[in-house]
């Protein structure tokens, strides 16, 4: 009897009732707070994977802008939007090119593509300030690029179909651009800082997730609410690229609000995730 009695126990004991899940489950056994990253890290420029990172940046950029541009002239050259993919089409153009290029450059420079993406993850101390500002600038450079080949493949349709610029459409006030470019970049910032957030995958090992998923989910979403106020930026270096190639006054009127929408938004995405969701300035660092 004391046998039985014995394996019963073990039975009972052998597996927990519940598994935990939440904060429940996170010890720190398993997940430990990465120290920030410097502010100026001097040996990195010296090394090979830095100009790697950047020439992905680059060539993403280059091929996002190069990608939706023209299928935002394809929907404005169309005699009517049921003739073309619509905005619809547009908002899967994007959301589609960033899912692709952030999964294929994650690995090697973490799939930014957008300088408010890295304004926002510099202010969390995931990356040095030198990296940060080397990232901004191939991003505009790739933007730039990738606006210039769709203008030589056709100057003149390029020109009348206003070359993807960003403007704030008529019936809308600059306020009421700056708020919706503002929303969107939160948008898709505080999604890049849930899909990529290291404590989630070792806590939430169970739930599965493909980061440049929800990522490209989220510009989609975006697209569909704001472009018609502004033709949704939520990227300044795809607006510099569009403006500059298009190179029109009305193009920049506004475009100052497609760089401080966007960093407004990324700012206000890192700290709410950074203060409110993780807690960061409220730990004891052991």
């Amino acid at each position: 009897m004391e046998g039985k009695e014995e394996d019963v126990k073990l039975g009972a004991n052998k597996f927990s009732e519940r598994q935990p899940i939440g904060t429940s489950a996170q010890t720190d056994k398993d997940y430990k707070e990465p120290p920030p990253a410097p502010l100026f890290e001097s040996g990195e420029i010296k090394s090979w994977s830095f100009w790697r990172a950047g020439i992905a940046e680059f060539v993403a950029t280059f091929l996002f802008l190069y990608i939706t541009v023209l299928t935002v002239m394809g929907v404005n050259r169309a005699p009517s939007k049921c003739a073309s993919v619509g905005i619809q089409g547009i908002a899967w153009a994007f959301g589609g090119m960033i899912f692709a290029l952030v999964y294929c450059t994650a690995g090697i420079s973490g799939g930014h593509i957008n300088p408010a993406v890295t304004f926002g993850l510099f202010l969390a101390r995931k990356l040095s300030l030198t990296r940060a500002i080397f990232y901004i600038v191939m991003q505009c450079l790739g933007a730039i690029c990738g606006a210039g080949v769709v203008k030589g493949f056709q100057p003149s349709r390029y020109e009348v179909l206003g070359g993807g610029a960003n403007v704030v459409n008529h019936g809308y006030t600059k306020g009421d651009g700056l708020g919706a470019e503002i929303v969107g970049t939160f948008v898709l910032v505080y999604t890049v800082f849930s899909a990529t957030d290291a404590k989630r995958n070792a806590r939430d090992s169970h739930v599965p997730i493909l980061a440049p998923l929800p990522i490209g989910f989220a510009v989609f979403l975006v697209h569909l609410a704001t472009i018609p106020i502004t033709g949704t930026g939520i990227n300044p270096a795809r607006s510099l690229g569009a403006a500059i190639i298009y190179n029109r006054d009305h193009a920049w009127d506004d475009h100052w609000i497609f760089w401080v929408g966007p960093f407004i938004g990324a700012a206000l995405a890192a700290l709410y995730h950074q203060i409110v969701i993780r807690a960061i300035p409220f730990k004891t660092r052991a």
